[in-house]
């Protein structure tokens, strides 16, 4: 594996939650996880 690459699982970011915030570069976008457990990120 990569050390240069960091693997989170999806249910250690997300906490329960449906969404989460990501800021990247003075910008913010959300990663959201849908009822078909899928991801979404919009700026």
């Amino acid at each position: 594996m990569d050390s240069s690459v960091r693997t989170l699982k999806a249910h250690e970011l997300f906490q329960g939650r449906k969404s989460v915030l990501i800021e990247h570069n003075g910008e913010s976008y959300r990663l959201q996880l849908t009822r078909s457990h899928k991801l979404i990120l919009t700026k």
